[in-house]
């Protein structure tokens, strides 16, 4: 019975929707969809060198992995120097903004999911139809 809720979850994995489209967010900060649940959402952000994104906040919780590149991540005004493999936390509600100091690629994991950003592919998505 295990190995069949496994196989099961296997399948699901298998069917995502691999035509997620990419994103424009702001200048030069584009985002693409790479997962999503229930309670989770994943995707991968590409910031070209230079690239601002302007304070803001939002009701999820924020979990951003630097894969690679190096950015300056400012939380309430402090800036934090970041780079390849560093991760960081955002809790609910924070106001951030981020500058990039060369070409940066992130992997961002958003809890409750970002049901936004998962309207804007769908939008995407029927437009290309």
């Amino acid at each position: 019975m295990k190995n069949e809720r496994l196989i099961g979850a296997w399948r699901k994995i298998l069917q995502m929707k691999p035509e997620n489209p990419t994103i424009e967010i702001c200048p030069g900060i584009s985002r693409r969809t790479v997962a999503n649940g229930e309670t989770m959402y994943q995707m991968l952000a590409t910031l070209a060198a230079g690239s601002r994104m302007p304070e803001h906040s939002h009701s999820q919780e924020q979990i951003v992995h630097i894969l690679e590149g190096k950015m300056r991540l400012i939380v309430d005004g402090v800036p934090h120097e970041l780079s390849n493999g560093d991760s960081f936390y955002l809790a609910s509600n924070v106001p951030h903004g981020v500058e990039t100091l060369s070409a940066t690629r992130v992997l961002d994991t958003f809890s409750p999911p970002r049901k936004d950003y998962l309207a804007i592919d769908e939008k995407v998505r029927q437009e290309v139809l």
